[in-house]
C-alpha cells in the first residue's frame, strides 16, 4: 500500500519502483485501476495503468492512465480541467487491481459530464451528463440525498417534511432532545441504544443542514481538513 496524505508532494522513484515490483500486470503490461472519491467512497471510474502511468502519477500527484484506444499516456483532465489529485493508492490481495483514492476536480469524472461513469441502473441506457444518477456512496451521503430530495420534492405525510416545514424551531428542538437521549444512553452504557440515539442525532443534524442549504460534502471536507491539522493542546 502507498498511503498519501493531504500534504503529499511529488516524489520518488524508489517508492514507484517498490510498488511496481509488487504488482501483477497482464500480458499487455497493464493493470486495472478503480478511482474512488476520497470523501464519500463513491466509485467514479475504472481505467488502465501501466508502469509509466504509475510513475507519472506518483511523481506528479495527479493521476495518469494508459489509453488503450490511443496507445498513449493519458493525463486525466489535462484537456477538460477535470484532473484527479491522488490521495492514496492500494492494491488488492492478488496484486492485480489498483484502488486510487482521488480528489476529483470539478466533481466530474465521466466524459459525458456525469460525476461517475457508473450511472446506469436500467436496461435502457442514457446519455449520462450532469443529470445522471449519482454513484452509490456511504450511508450518510445516501441519507442526505433522501433528505434533500424531500426538501426539493415534498411528500405528504413525510416526517422529514414536517421538520422542514417547522423550520429551526422544530428542527433544533429535536436535535436538543436527541442529544439528551444520546447522553443518557451513554450513561447507561448500552451499546445498541447508544448507536440508535447517535443515528437519530445524525439524521436530525442532516435535516438542519438541508434546511440551511449546507451539503453533507461540506461537512466531510471540514472533517478531512481537520484530520491533518496540528494537535490541540
Amino acid at each position: 500500500m502507498v498511503a498519501l496524505s493531504a500534504s503529499f508532494q511529488p516524489d520518488s522513484r524508489l517508492e514507484a519502483g517498490a510498488l511496481i515490483g509488487s504488482l501483477r500486470f497482464n500480458e499487455a503490461g497493464l493493470i486495472p485501476a478503480v478511482a474512488q472519491d476520497w470523501l464519500d467512497g463513491a466509485v467514479l471510474m475504472v481505467a488502465w495503468m501501466n508502469q509509466e502511468a504509475i510513475e507519472h502519477t506518483l511523481a506528479s500527484g495527479e493521476v495518469h492512465y494508459w489509453s488503450r484506444s490511443r496507445q498513449e499516456l493519458w493525463h486525466k483532465g489535462a484537456t477538460s480541467g477535470h484532473t484527479q489529485k491522488l490521495r492514496g493508492l492500494r492494491y488488492d490481495c492478488d496484486a492485480d487491481v489498483l484502488l486510487l483514492t482521488i480528489e476529483q476536480a470539478g466533481e466530474v469524472a465521466c466524459h459525458t459530464g456525469a460525476r461517475s461513469c457508473f450511472y446506469e441502473d436500467d436496461a435502457q441506457s442514457t446519455a449520462g451528463g450532469p443529470e445522471a444518477l449519482p454513484p452509490p456512496a456511504d450511508v450518510c451521503t445516501e441519507l442526505m440525498r433522501v433528505i434533500e430530495g424531500r426538501r426539493d420534492r415534498p411528500e405528504p405525510g413525510s416526517y422529514t417534511n414536517k421538520l422542514l416545514e417547522g423550520g429551526d424551531n422544530r428542527i433544533l428542538k429535536k436535535i436538543g432532545e436527541e442529544s439528551a437521549e444520546f447522553v443518557m444512553a451513554c450513561k447507561d452504557g448500552k451499546a445498541e441504544e447508544i448507536a440508535g440515539e447517535a443515528a437519530d442525532i445524525v439524521f436530525h443534524l442532516q435535516v438542519a443542514l438541508a434546511h440551511h442549504g449546507v451539503s453533507w460534502r461540506e461537512v466531510q471536507q471540514v472533517l478531512a481538513q481537520r484530520r491533518g491539522a496540528p494537535r490541540r493542546e
